[in-house]
């Protein structure tokens, strides 16, 4: 029963849904300990602004900045605090430099940030602070060199040393330790940066995490990265990665020990990303330290151990999105899945690194006329939907799901540049040494494939550390595209047909059942189907930003029965329209909606069979970054006086012209009642 509303009725539940912080009720003086429904791990003045019905928070948790290897050093000379600063609203400058050092051009975020993690590389912390700041030995090493003036060719000559060969460069010292001292300095600035960032006032405006990316990679560039994200400032003294702890369960057990074992009050969760480009192996056994996979089976424990850790999933970023691929014949009647794909189903598969023998040749890696790329299509296990349709099979089998996964996106940006998801004024976000607008084979400043990335959202009481940490925890999160919709999805036996008319929906959607990410509590026996209430408020995006009409929410069911994965998508309020852009002008039409709201049970239901919702929210079409640059240009594809050099992709059979911007809420899971 799909409910459009207007006037007061919709004022009144969007007003209810999606206030500011500053319009929320302020607390009481009493102790906060007493108040908060998470436990309190750090030092600071109460927020004014406590909601206890909860409201989003939009971040970014996947930021690189010039203490990443794999960013430009001629581009990306921004550092933590310049990305922080950026998160808030302050702008920021990159590339093309004068010769003083002096950026010639500035960028700045459409809306701050209410938080954000940094997750520059653990992997060569200390190589960047040497190769960057004079007067370390090891600055003229010819690999710094390389790295200050041609970066292109130091991120393959540290991608093969010291990924695939997990060795340090002879500058690093015996054991290491040059290295390892210069790490723990930049480790310092990091966590001094987040300090500095953090608004431990009352009015609670800005939260910064501390984090850093453990970049594994096995195999032709098989993709394993997780980000790492702490609670709060009682974080280890040094930041691991992949070379020091060769597998996911190495990472977990680093975080046992020097992390909740040695810091009171240390917690992190681990959010993988990007199982897109994992050649299928994100969700095998996180045993794996090599291509080939293990071949014990995955116990009950390190299922248990996995879904501890591994709360949230990148389901979308700069470098495509993991739900499914339309490509496919599990999902090629989801046309939905076709959005922001990748040609290639891992780093080796684009052309940079694969040698006519098929080995990762990081050497030749920028020399295209010695390369013959093998380029592979991703298979079904490179994708969310199959990681949570088996973790059903686990559940039912050992009795734990590794793979219960909340959903945020986040940028990957590498120019320091948290939440840039905008489609219009798009630089770049670079990476692979490559700079926002430099060396790429186009006049655009990124190739086809990629994108401004996404943003996450986490419903917690009020801005702050603990309590975002618990939403992360619990899973109440959504992911976005880049947009900023208001979505809400509640689980439960008994709601009524007229929630979405209610002024307390929201209310009513904790009462009587659950938020996205959490567990239906057992089958109610005087009810004899779930009911779920899903709610999305349009993004009213700004004035040079407009956001975009509501298309319709999907609910996607997958389900475990009688030995079979299933699944199911079905549009549960508005649907296809007439809604379309002008590709010549970037101007959109036709009609959608400010909001959608729906209360969907689901009639086939089977109260024996593991299942998971979750829903989709789907905005009217509009122009992708790359065609609202080639507009700008003045390019018209049927003419070819139209075309400048260097612009020629505009008009590629492969460019992508139109996206339909959406969001996608945790799931809702139920699992049977044990016999």
């Amino acid at each position: 029963m799909t409910k459009i509303l207007s006037g007061f009725a919709l004022l009144t539940v969007a007003v209810m849904h999606a206030l500011p912080a500053s319009a929320q009720t302020a607390q009481s003086d009493e102790s906060p300990q007493l108040q908060r429904p998470y436990s309190i791990t750090e030092s600071r003045v109460p927020c004014a602004d406590y909601d206890p019905l909860k409201r989003p928070h939009f971040g970014d948790f996947h930021v690189h900045t010039k203490w990443s290897f794999d960013a430009n050093s001629q581009d990306t000379r921004n550092t933590p605090a310049d990305a922080y600063a950026f998160a808030q609203g302050e702008p920021m400058g990159i590339q093309p430099y004068d010769d003083e050092g002096t950026a010639q051009r500035t960028i700045q975020l459409d809306r701050p940030l209410d938080f954000t993690g940094i997750t520059d590389h653990a992997e060569f912390m200390g190589e960047m602070r040497i190769c960057t700041t004079e007067g370390y030995e090891g600055y003229w090493h010819p690999v710094c060199i390389a790295h200050r003036h041609l970066p292109q060719l130091s991120f393959g000559t540290f991608g093969a040393y010291g990924m695939a060969g997990k060795r340090r460069w002879g500058f690093c010292g015996d054991d290491a330790q040059g290295c390892h001292a210069a790490a723990a300095n930049t480790w310092r600035d990091v966590r001094d940066a987040a300090e500095a960032a953090y608004d431990r006032t009352e009015h609670c405006s800005f939260t910064s995490f501390i984090g850093y990316e453990w970049t594994a990679s096995v195999g032709p560039g098989l993709n394993l990265h997780h980000n790492v994200i702490f609670r709060n400032d009682q974080v280890p003294e040094r930041a691991l990665g992949w070379i020091d702890t060769p597998s996911q369960t190495h990472l977990w057990d680093y975080l046992d020990t020097e992390c909740v074992a040695d810091k009171p009050g240390c917690d992190a969760v681990v959010i993988p990303h990007n199982s897109n480009l994992s050649g299928g192996l994100m969700f095998e056994t996180a045993r794996l330290e090599t291509e080939t996979i293990p071949p014990e089976p995955v116990t009950r424990e390190e299922a248990a151990r996995r879904a501890r850790w591994n709360t949230l999933f990148e389901v979308m970023q700069h470098k495509g999105s993991s739900e499914c691929d339309s490509r496919l014949p599990t999902w090629s009647e989801d046309e939905l899945c076709g959005f922001e794909k990748m040609g290639y189903d891992s780093f080796g598969g684009k052309n940079t690194g694969i040698a006519a023998d098929g080995r990762l040749d990081w050497l030749t890696v920028f020399v295209p006329d010695d390369l013959a790329p093998v380029t592979k299509l991703p298979d079904e296990n490179n994708f969310l939907r199959y990681g949570l349709k088996k973790g059903l099979q686990q559940q039912a089998e050992i009795g734990a799901n590794s793979f219960k996964f909340g959903l945020i996106s986040s940028t990957d940006t590498h120019i320091a540049a948290p939440g840039l998801t905008m489609e219009k004024n798009h630089p770049g976000h670079g990476g692979a040494g490559m700079g926002a607008r430099e060396g790429v084979p186009t006049g655009l400043p990124d190739e086809l494939e990629y994108g401004p990335g996404g943003l996450a959202v986490l419903y917690a009481e009020e801005n702050t550390r603990d309590s975002l940490f618990a939403a992360m925890q619990r899973r109440e999160a959504y992911a976005t595209s880049g947009t900023r919709p208001v979505l809400r999805f509640f689980g439960g036996w008994d709601y009524a047909e007229d929630t979405c008319e209610r002024s307390d929906m929201v209310a009513q959607g904790y009462a009587r059942g659950v938020p996205m990410g959490g567990d239906l509590p057992p089958a109610d026996p005087n009810s004899a189907v779930p009911r779920f209430v899903v709610s999305a408020v349009q993004d009213p995006g700004t004035e040079e930003y407009p956001g975009s009409p509501l298309q319709r929410i999907q609910l996607i069911k997958g389900w475990y029965e009688d030995g079979e994965l299933r699944e199911t998508v079905m549009d549960v309020a508005g649907g296809a329209n007439e809604a379309t852009v002008d590709l010549n002008t970037c101007e959109a039409s036709g009609s959608g909606h400010e909001r959608l709201c729906t209360v969907w049970e689901d009639q086939d239901f089977r109260s024996e069979s593991p299942t998971f919702y979750y829903a989709r929210v789907v905005e009217n079409p509009s122009c992708r970054w790359s065609q609202r640059i080639c507009v700008d240009a003045g390019v018209q594809c049927d003419n070819p006086d139209t075309i400048p050099a260097g612009m020629e992709n505009c008009c590629a059979v492969e460019h992508r012209k139109v996206i339909q911007e959406r969001a996608w809420s945790s799931p809702i899971w139920y699992t049977p009642s044990a016999p």
